[in-house]
């Protein structure tokens, strides 16, 4: 089972060159798990995409099509964000050791305790979750799995 980031349901739901990968595995998993942090951070990248040309009403139908997968469709499991997972992100982040941010941290952590693989097309989140022994699927040109 999956837990996917933000960057392969970006590529899912906005045209991109890693669209039909994710389209692929997305479909294939059974129930991949996203969080709320996933939500927020899809509409700020669908956000991101409007203010860089792409029109509004787009935007808006890609954050209706994911909300109706997520919430009424139960296409998604919803994992939450607890304390535990901040601390959790908190210890690695403080190792100084990898180029791990604030919020891929929480997404590290609720997939590995979930012990889920996280899918990412985020090639540092990849190489963090290594570092800290995380299951994770890169998805890239060539998919790497570790």
């Amino acid at each position: 089972m999956f837990y996917i980031d933000t960057s392969v349901l970006a590529a899912y739901y906005c045209p991109e060159s890693l669209s039909d990968k994710a389209e692929e595995l997305i479909l294939s998993a059974e129930r991949p798990a996203v969080s709320l942090l996933t939500r927020l951070e899809l509409i700020s990248a669908v956000s991101r995409k409007i203010r860089e040309g792409m029109a509004r009403e787009d935007g808006q139908k890609i954050i209706r099509q994911f909300e109706q997968h997520l919430f009424k469709e139960k296409l998604y499991r919803l994992l939450e964000i607890e304390e535990h997972h901040w601390t959790m992100a908190a210890g690695w982040i403080s190792q100084f050791n990898t180029p791990l941010r604030t919020l891929d941290g929480l997404h590290l952590a609720a997939s590995c305790t979930a012990h889920l693989t996280l899918l990412t097309a985020d090639i540092q989140l990849a190489q963090a979750a290594q570092v800290f022994g995380v299951d994770v699927m890169l998805l890239a040109a060539e998919q790497q799995k570790k």
